[in-house]
């Protein structure tokens, strides 16, 4: 894409995207934005709920978790709340969400979409996936010092463009890159399937480590996951 050849000396500040279902947003989810953020030379991070997660089962509806969103990152400065997938309706590919972004940002804002590792290594499944890094950077985040396990044509897509995570806000797409995450055992399936489980001090105990206050009275009040 030729309107992204910009020079780096009039380059805007680089935003990161964060999509998920946050089916509920946990403490993992906030930690991967912050080390991104600190990592990357980031301006802010936008978490952005999917409307339909096309890869994944029935979801909480999204209103639902939007508003957990929103409540969990009212005290993390450089984290904001988008809600263009949900807008959108339908099925949430990202490819449509970086080509929206692009539109808005314009040929001068380093876009860097953030993933974990487990996501790059089907990203052959995604739409379009070979035309995400002309909208924007991917930087995969290091989990545990575990190694991708990429096939030989994503090994070779990885290697052909990647870049130091310093660099990334140098050019406003085009490149990969990995950087490190600091370790959070938590998962939604997890919290899901504890708030199925009776109220005891052990499980809210395990719910308040990795869940903001917040999100779990909006969670009672409004009976998820029960």
């Amino acid at each position: 894409m030729s309107s992204l050849n910009a020079r780096s000396s009039i380059l805007r500040p680089a935003i990161g995207v964060l999509g998920g279902s946050f089916d509920p947003i946990h403490a993992a989810h906030l930690q991967l934005a912050r080390d991104a953020s600190d990592a990357l030379g980031l301006s802010e991070v936008r978490l952005l709920p999917t409307a339909q997660a096309w890869q994944k089962g029935p979801q909480t509806d999204a209103a639902h978790r939007a508003e957990m969103v929103r409540l969990a990152i009212a005290s993390e400065p450089g984290l904001v709340l988008d809600l263009r997938e949900i807008a959108r309706g339908g099925p949430s590919y990202t490819i449509d969400t970086l080509r929206e972004l692009r539109a808005q940002l314009g040929a001068h804002t380093p876009i860097v979409f953030i993933m974990g590792g487990d996501q790059i290594e089907r990203l052959d499944t995604w739409n379009d996936w070979d035309k995400l890094l002309d909208l924007a950077h991917i930087a995969v985040a290091r989990r545990n010092g575990r190694v991708l396990v990429l096939d030989d044509r994503l090994h070779a897509w990885f290697n052909a463009h990647w870049a130091p995570a310093a660099s990334l806000t140098g050019s406003p797409a085009g490149h990969v890159t990995e950087f490190d995450m600091t370790p959070v055992d938590a998962a939604a399936t997890d919290i899901r399937q504890w708030l199925r489980e009776p109220p005891s001090a052990q499980r809210d105990a395990r719910l308040a480590r990795i869940v903001a206050p917040a999100v779990l009275d909006y969670i009672e009040a409004h009976q998820l996951y029960q």
